[in-house]
């Protein structure tokens, strides 16, 4: 058993090399905790200014704005934590080797046990990578009408591993980012509203063609729908004849996620006005 005298020579004469060792220790966890406050500071602006120019492009108010505050959040909160994880995980073996142990067969653990997760967790990487690559690209957000595939529905929350889709019978559906293969959002920018109106084959298409006209410009004058049209409807024409009908077709642009309620509003609107004007609805034909 080491004596008083004998524990009180080793610290005289390793005492030089503890105090630099503990000096370089500190000096480490000092810059490592500087370089993350620099970092997340640097994450913070650059999140910061890529929402901006995201509101100022979408008009930065109402739900576009909060919804690009929301992705910039968890954006930088994300890219915050691996700043960290980097940082301290590469001061922690930068400690270790001041107190003398040897980093070689730890490295080789880790790195073997990085394989095996990696190789185990291939699915749940892609799935993270996959979900910050849409948030960044902003493909959709929460309130948006979206096709992805299988699911097709409205955007209830964006994760970076899962994206919740609340169908229109009321499901949710639980869609992994990974599995994403391509997005049709609905809710971007402008949608067309396509009113395809079957009348009888036996009416004249001039005739079908201006009670669609008429119908279309008292719509785009109604002051309770006028606020969805980007422009005035237009009657295209004669789209198919089969079957004993004649599919008139009539398309308007509207703000995105208004396409569906004045679709239903034009189509009644048109159809009040040809019934006004005697021009029968397409009947089935009868079977022979």
């Amino acid at each position: 058993m080491p004596t008083a005298e004998a524990v009180t020579a080793w610290f005289t004469e390793h005492a030089g090399a503890l105090l630099s060792g503990a000096l370089n220790i500190v000096i480490i966890i000092v810059l490592a905790a500087v370089a993350r406050v620099l970092l997340g500071r640097l994450v913070t602006a650059m999140v910061k200014r890529i929402a901006d120019s995201r509101e100022r492009l979408g008009g930065g108010n109402g739900a576009a704005a909060e919804r690009q505050r929301a992705r910039a959040e968890t954006i930088g909160s994300v890219l915050r934590s691996i700043a960290s994880f980097t940082v301290f995980g590469v001061a922690l073996f930068m400690v270790l080797g001041e107190l003398g142990i040897n980093l070689g067969p730890l490295l080789a653990s880790a790195g073997v046990l990085g394989l095996a997760i990696g190789f185990g967790a291939q699915g749940l990487v892609r799935d993270f990578v996959s979900g910050m690559a849409m948030m960044l690209e902003d493909q959709y957000g929460v309130g948006d009408t979206v096709d992805v595939g299988e699911a097709v529905g409205t955007i209830e929350e964006v994760g970076l591993r899962i994206t919740k889709v609340r169908d229109i019978n009321g499901g949710l559906w639980y869609v992994r980012n990974g599995e994403i293969l391509r997005v049709c959002n609905m809710s971007q920018g402008w949608a067309n509203a396509v009113v395809d109106v079957p009348v009888s084959a036996e009416a004249s298409p001039a005739a079908a063609e201006a009670a669609a006209l008429r119908a279309a410009e008292g719509f785009a004058a109604d002051p309770e729908v006028a606020g969805a049209l980007l422009e005035d409807p237009t009657v295209v024409g004669v789209q198919d004849i089969a079957n004993g009908a004649m599919t008139l077709r009539v398309t308007v642009r509207t703000r995105p996620g208004e396409q569906w309620g004045v679709g239903r509003a034009l189509r009644a609107r048109i159809k009040s006005e040809m019934d006004a004007d005697g021009i029968a609805m397409a009947r089935p034909l009868p079977v022979p």
